[in-house]
């Protein structure tokens, strides 16, 4: 199997059906790449991002993880690093990697305390005391310690100041197997598309397109970016 995750004809609605956030996408995600999704607000990527980790229920088409259906088997198989803050914040970072250790046998905490090193950030600080952007920082290096197959990030650098995003990136870049692969989700596609394998571009719950970077900027003879500002009038 060359890819990570497949998915058919995949549809989701809210309020009773009347909004449709997903309008029947097809997608496959291969291993080892490194895949921007990309969409203005109310696109679908966070109903797409949901589902992908069973937060929600599609109500038609099929999505497999590694070949199976979303559910139990696939739990072991995506770290997921959400928008939203989810980390105590009383616990110190030692404590957080303690927990993450438990519960997660595929959790590096070697990798962890390396990276918190290169970061700058003191394990025995506490979340509380710490600014938005180390935050989400430190949430950011748990997800990336895990030894697994799909990693799934939601605006990963959207609260970190712009000197730290290229640091940011090359930390993500070379904490990850290189078998696996980064579904990268944001808004600041200028300050990633140099890691990225692959985009997709999402509206209003339909894939407008999705190909290599490289071959859209040879195509269109211009960065990605201009491409989605194009696209998007943006």
């Amino acid at each position: 199997m060359n890819s990570i995750l497949e998915c058919r004809n995949l549809e989701k609605s809210y309020n009773g059906g009347r909004s449709r956030a997903l309008k029947g996408i097809s997608l496959s995600l291969g291993k080892g790449r490194i895949i921007g999704l990309l969409g203005p607000n109310g696109s679908g990527k966070t109903t797409f991002i949901k589902l992908i980790n069973g937060l929600l229920t599609p109500d038609g088409g099929e999505l497999y993880i590694g070949g199976y259906p979303v559910g139990v088997e696939t739990k072991h198989m995506i770290s997921y690093l959400p928008e939203v803050t989810y980390l105590g914040s009383s616990m110190k970072v030692h404590q957080i990697i303690s927990y993450f250790e438990d519960f997660y046998s595929d959790f590096d905490s070697g990798r962890a305390y390396e990276m918190l090193y290169r970061l700058n950030i003191n394990p025995g600080d506490r979340l509380k005391t710490m600014s938005k952007g180390t935050r989400e920082k430190v949430q950011l290096i748990m997800v990336m310690s895990r030894n697994t197959s799909l990693y799934v990030l939601d605006e990963p650098i959207g609260g970190v100041d712009p000197a730290a995003r290229d640091y940011i990136l090359s930390t993500i870049v070379s904490n990850y197997n290189p078998e696996a692969t980064i579904l990268l989700s944001t808004h600041l596609i200028a300050d990633v598309e140099q890691i990225l394998d692959d985009v997709i571009f999402l509206q209003e719950g339909s894939v407008m397109l999705a190909e290599p970077a490289e071959r859209l900027k040879k195509e269109k003879g211009c960065s990605v970016d201009a491409v989605f500002r194009e696209v998007f009038r943006c």
